[in-house]
């Protein structure tokens, strides 16, 4: 603090903040039961002076304020469209108070009065009410309108005014506001509905401001466009008025006022002051939502003399702004919510009156906020145990022998700044140690915490490493998690869906309990513990315990390690084992977890089940088992450890523990195109699979295929037919796209495609456009060169014989054969009647997707 201090990060002075009145100080978001994340909304409030009462507001009202001059208070955004007033809204069923502040009477909701009393009023805090009255009594009653064309307006009843936002009285800009202008319809067209008359919304919408997309009329426009017909179509409205804001701050020009020819951006703030200055608005605040805090107390916004750390200056924000484009974040989500908190976060109140935390070194009468005490706590952590002798209060020294006092601010600085000069009162070789063993673990390579702390805690992180360290040492990352769900709920004790660490170590054991904590989820989105997922872990932990001890053993249904690796199954295993040391190293490098426990422990098991499977007839080779047990263990080691230790210690009789092991190595570079052709293997076998429990699916044994009868139930046989070429009007396509396409960014000129097609005949071809869409689906997905390269990388016909015949096993096909697509149509031309041929089908195969037919032998 004291080197922020002098950096001038930390100033002095009167600024609004969040803050409880039954605590008497600021509401920092660790201070709250509710409302994290939550800052002030800044209004301008405008005096809207009362020239007659409405009868039933004279009525109830009496002779409660004479003599007192009573302005409706509104607030509002806009202060620049204050020109085209036509009207005042209330809601009528809202109560609203009559508040004495500073010698005039405000009207307005208790709530917006007690955040003024904190803000405006000679006794901070003080709300002096002298009367109460239903929103429904102010209708019709005529008030200024201050800066408007049309100096006297009347109170109008609004279905939509909220007594939690705002002051609860709107004033009326028909012209720029959606919601405005539907109620002012609403009104016009029942007046007796709404029980008012009908001179009081006589005025039509005054142009304002005008807009490139809308006007000079954006509301009425909008209103259109969105094809709103009452107040009560909210969600239209809110989109509408969204956008009427939008275009009119970015794009709108003043028409009319003082400012008349500037740009909205510019006239804004000068039209506020101009009202402020004229004492017809003045200033408000109060928090953007409801925050509730430790203490149950509904917190305001006060204006209050405070110290903050000078967070969003220029300077210091572009440092951090910096820090956050060199650092890892693990995810886009994580990188644009800090992106977003450094857009708007700005003086953040670091003191408190009391509670936990720190003095504050030069005005010790405040502590340290805890949220500004706990930035840079990583840089301590590497140090404290040369400091501390196994305690947290600092009462015993550690083992260099330093106090307390003797590490003062010189200290600190030689030991984590950029001073070389060790000052005295310590040892200097002390000094030193403390300072190599800092630089040995900073910078930090990652810090994680939960997203809940991006929009403060960690954001802090940032702006106070760049602020107090050089480059060299400011974060590498940062990663955040989403909250732990149970069984799919949210975690409440009140509703018995909790587990603590203990309880599911007791219940499931440690390393279940850790894998369902890795499958649970990765990313910045809630994790899901499934106790179903813990449950299941423990019986495929234990039965794959005693498969590996089966396995070492070297049965005899193993083939000898010592034998040769020869057969296509065994190429493939050793590369799918490969690939996914590839995969699970990458994904443990990018903290995901899920799919490290994915790739390195469920797809391991995947690949060796079908090895297994595969290789029945013949036998797994030892070696290749060996290996793969070995691996699991290593990749499985961070989450699974304790397993992984059995697995290294116990079965496989590795001399030292897992722990000193080094992350496995692939045995050789991996061949994509082995994985590739196993994967073609896999969803070759799945789709015959598929097709003949298709076929029977609704006819029983017996069913037909293309009029011929087929009956799994006697001796069946299947064809399976392979093309060396995509059919012509495909290939035609794909050389369009070729021509068409920016193989760099991706993207397909869609005018030159349709005007391609047309020129070659394909236009009228009911197959091209879907078949030319779904290529530029899988263009955005993979990319051009990958989307537009239509060569197998491995030769199907060999891919096929070396499956067919755990195919022929597997499915129980007594005959069986694979052709060329060529090879077929020959022998349909010598024999027409022959069985197992369709020409439909023959016809039907392209590179990569086989046709098959089944016939009864």
């Amino acid at each position: 603090m004291n080197k922020l201090y002098k950096l001038d990060k930390i100033k002095f002075g009167e600024r609004y903040t969040i803050y409880s009145p039954k605590d008497g100080q600021p509401c920092m978001d660790h201070d709250r039961q509710s409302g994290e994340g939550i800052g002030p909304q800044e209004y301008t409030a405008v005096k809207m002076e009362v020239i007659d009462w409405s009868d039933a507001a004279k009525e109830a009202l009496g002779s409660k304020l004479d003599g007192k001059k009573v302005f409706l208070v509104a607030a509002t955004l806009r202060p620049e469209t204050m020109y085209g007033q036509t009207n005042c809204f209330v809601g009528t069923s809202i109560k609203y108070g009559f508040f004495h502040v500073n010698d005039e009477v405000y009207v307005c909701t208790y709530r917006a009065a007690r955040n003024m009393a904190f803000q405006i009023t000679q006794l901070r805090g003080q709300v002096n009410q002298l009367a109460e009255i239903e929103g429904s009594k102010l209708i019709g009653t005529k008030i200024k309108a201050p800066f408007g064309i049309e100096p006297e307006v009347y109170v109008l009843p609004m279905d939509n005014v909220l007594a939690t936002k705002g002051t609860g009285v709107v004033t009326s800009v028909p012209s720029d506001s959606p919601d405005d202008f539907q109620t002012l319809t609403d009104l016009r067209k029942k007046p007796d509905f709404y029980k008012i008359d009908p001179a009081w919304c006589a005025i039509d919408p005054i142009p304002v401001l005008t807009t490139p997309a809308y006007g000079d009329l954006s509301a009425p426009a909008l209103v259109k466009q969105f094809k709103i017909q009452s107040q009560k179509d909210t969600k239209q409205l809110a989109e509408a008025k969204e956008a009427a804001y939008k275009e009119g701050f970015y794009n709108g020009t003043m028409l009319v006022g003082e400012f008349k020819g500037l740009p909205v951006q510019e006239a804004k703030p000068k039209v506020r002051a101009a009202m402020i200055e004229a004492g017809l608005a003045f200033p408000y605040s109060e928090p953007e939502g409801l925050v509730i805090s430790r203490s149950a107390d509904e917190c305001v916004v006060a204006l209050v003399d405070q110290w903050y750390m000078d967070y969003g200056e220029s300077a210091w924000r572009a440092q951090a702004e910096k820090l956050l484009s060199r650092m890892e974040t693990y995810g886009p989500e994580t990188r644009n919510g800090f992106e977003g908190t450094l857009n708007w976060l700005n003086q953040w109140a670091c003191a408190r009156s009391y509670g936990l935390g720190s003095k504050l070194p030069w005005d010790p009468q405040y502590l340290v906020e805890s949220l500004s005490d706990s930035t840079i706590y990583m840089s301590y952590y590497t140090i404290a145990h040369l400091l501390q002798g196994g305690v947290f209060d600092g009462s015993k020294t550690g083992p260099l022998g330093i106090t307390p006092e003797q590490m003062t601010d010189e200290a600190w600085e030689y030991v984590l700044g950029s001073s070389e000069t060790a000052p005295s009162g310590v040892p200097k070789e002390k000094l030193d140690t403390l300072k190599n063993e800092f630089l040995y673990w900073y910078p930090m390579d990652i810090r994680s915490s939960g997203k809940d702390l991006i929009p403060n805690h960690l954001t802090f992180a940032i702006y106070n490493h760049a602020a107090l360290f050089p480059e060299n040492l400011w974060p590498l990352s940062m990663r955040a998690n989403g909250h732990l769900m149970l069984n799919g709920k949210k975690m409440s004790k009140s509703t018995g869906n909790s587990l603590t660490l203990r309880q599911g170590i007791d219940k499931f054991g440690a390393d279940a309990t850790r894998l369902a904590l890795a499958d649970a989820g990765d990313g910045i989105e809630d994790a899901n513990f499934e106790e179903s997922t813990a449950n299941a872990a423990i019986l495929r932990l234990h039965t794959l315990i005693d498969w590996c001890e089966e396995m070492l053993k070297e049965p005899k249904s193993l083939r000898p390690a010592d034998s040769p690796k020869d057969s296509a199954y065994d190429r493939i295993f050793e590369n799918e084992i490969n690939d996914l040391i590839n995969q699970t190293k990458a994904a443990y490098e990018a903290t995901n977890y899920k799919e490290a426990l994915r790739t390195g422990f469920y797809e391991m098991q995947t690949s060796r089940d079908w090895y297994r499977e595969v290789t029945a007839d013949v036998g797994m080779h030892a070696g290749l088992v060996r290996y793969w047990i070995r691996t699991s263990a290593l990749l499985v080691l961070p989450i699974a450890p304790h397993f992984a230790e059995h697995l290294w210690s116990t079965l496989l009789n590795e001399p030292n523990s897992i722990q000193l092991a080094l992350f496995p190595e692939p045995s050789s570079p991996v061949e994509r195109s082995v994985i590739d052709s196993a994967v073609y293997m896999r969803s070759t076998l799945k789709s015959i699979r598929d097709a003949e429990a298709q076929l029977t699916k609704k006819g029983g044994k017996a069913a037909k295929m293309k009029g011929v009868v087929y009956d799994t139930g006697k001796k069946k046989a299947v064809r399976i037919f392979v093309a060396s070429n995509f059919p012509e009007w495909q290939e035609t396509c794909i050389d369009i796209l070729k021509g068409a396409t920016n193989f760099e960014t991706g993207v397909v000129d869609d005018a030159k495609v349709r005007e391609e097609i047309t020129k070659r005949g394909l236009i009228k071809d009911k197959r091209a456009m879907p078949f030319v869409a779904s290529v530029k689906k899988r263009i955005g997905q993979f990319g051009a060169a990958t989307a537009l390269n239509r060569t197998l990388p491995f030769n199907e016909t060999e891919a096929l014989n070396i499956i067919f015949p755990y195919l022929q096993r597997n499915l129980n096909f007594a005959e069986g054969e694979v052709l060329s697509v060529e090879e077929a149509r020959s022998r349909i031309a010598a024999d027409p009647k022959a069985p197992g041929y369709t020409e439909s089908t023959i016809e039907s195969a392209e590179p990569g997707s086989p046709g098959f037919v089944f016939w009864n032998v």
